[in-house]
């Protein structure tokens, strides 16, 4: 009797329910919310189902400490040596590679981008960085609710709406609060469309939102080639801190538009990228595990980081408004909405709003010029607290 009771102890504590608490059932169940959204309702679903399936594993930890998945519990684990490999999970290894994974989605979405309208419209640069408002908001707002700076400047990224950038500066900053901040950050990314109509709408008279802008100009494949050149002579002297983000983005873009690096092009704009975005997402859902993120100070990183969004979106659309006063009515103020850095989401937004008041409107390419001009200013901002709080 005393073995059958033996072996059904044994049976239990080898089951995934031996360690099962409440905080990890709470993050199964956000889960099966981000798969829902990015299934059913669409919302960024590259992102959303690798983040989400990444959080269902990392939160059934028996189960899978024993298929060797688990290692995401020593995601603090320090990998020196290739025979310590054999001591850790496949997610924690996709975890110790969140330093790089950034630095190559910026290499991708370089090459995915088109910086013409930018060149042609250089005045969207206030745009997008009147956008990175709602970084600095966040940053005091967290100050003041007791983080400190290196915390605060992690928080405050999340309003720049650039999952890379966050992770990317709270793995160096705040390498503590990553799983919450990396999913506010991704999901604030995929419920763009949620978040900014209403802000939009608020901001802006219905004959500001019918306004037709003119044409764009034609910009020379010169102009396209000695852009990401020129920025990142100019960025990385300036704030060295940014050379892994800006350095690899205008690499990739410089792929794209050079004319001889094709292949190279198309290998960061789909292959690298598509292998990139799975290891990153799966490496952020499994940093959201019960015990680390059911806690008070996350409920404020949501809080902080949808307050920085709406104020990104509200200060790009007020100095578009201020651009449409000064420029006698040229400028439709909901492109400036797109300043954020959530590319080509925001930007899309912008003109579904646009068409909705004039279905003749077409505001896609005016806004994809702010919305570049925040991918640069987010990595930008984020390099400026790297430099005052990183040791740069």
């Amino acid at each position: 009797m005393e073995s059958i009771v033996g072996t059904l102890v044994n049976f239990w504590g080898d089951t995934g329910l031996a360690n099962f608490t409440y905080q990890n059932g709470i993050m199964i169940i956000v889960s099966f919310v981000f798969l829902y959204l990015a299934i059913k309702k669409g919302y960024e679903p590259l992102l959303l189902v690798p983040i989400a399936f990444g959080m269902l594993l990392s939160n059934m930890p028996v189960a899978l400490d024993a298929a060797g998945l688990g290692g995401i519990f020593t995601e603090h684990y320090n990998i020196t040596s290739s025979d310590e490999l054999a001591n850790v999970g496949l997610l924690t290894i996709f975890y110790s590679l969140k330093p790089i994974l950034p630095s190559l989605i910026f290499l991708g979405v370089g090459a995915m981008t088109d910086f013409g309208p930018l060149i042609a419209n250089p005045k969207s640069l206030l745009m997008g960085a009147a956008a990175q408002l709602g970084i600095f908001f966040a940053f005091f707002a967290a100050l003041i609710l007791g983080f400190n700076a290196q915390e605060a400047a992690s928080i405050g990224i999340i309003g720049g709406a650039d999952g890379p950038t966050a992770i990317y500066t709270t793995s160096q900053l705040a390498d503590h609060l990553l799983g919450p901040i990396a999913v506010a950050a991704y999901s604030y990314m995929a419920l763009v469309p949620v978040i900014q109509p209403p802000i939009m709408n608020a901001l802006t008279t219905k004959h500001e939102r019918e306004i037709r802008m003119e044409q764009l100009r034609v910009v020379s494949q010169r102009e396209k080639i000695l852009f990401p050149i020129a920025v990142s002579v100019v960025v990385i002297f300036l704030l060295p801190a940014a050379a892994p983000l800006i350095g690899m983005l205008m690499l990739g873009n410089l792929f794209k538009e050079c004319g001889r690096t094709a292949r190279l092009s198309d290998t960061a704009s789909n292959a690298l990228c598509n292998i990139v975005t799975i290891l990153l997402g799966l490496a952020v859902g499994a940093s959201a595990t019960g015990t680390t993120f059911i806690q008070w100070e996350t409920l404020k990183i949501v809080i902080l980081g949808v307050c920085a969004f709406a104020v990104g979106t509200a200060g790009g659309v007020l100095i578009a408004k201020l651009m449409n006063v000064l420029t006698g009515g040229k400028i439709n103020p909901l492109i400036g909405s797109a300043g954020v850095s959530a590319v080509p989401m925001a930007a899309r937004v912008s003109q579904v709003q646009g068409q909705k008041a004039d279905p003749g409107n077409f505001l896609l390419m005016h806004a994809m010029g702010p919305n570049v001009a925040g991918v640069i200013g987010s990595a930008v901002a984020a390099s400026v607290m790297l430099s005052m709080f990183g040791g740069y």
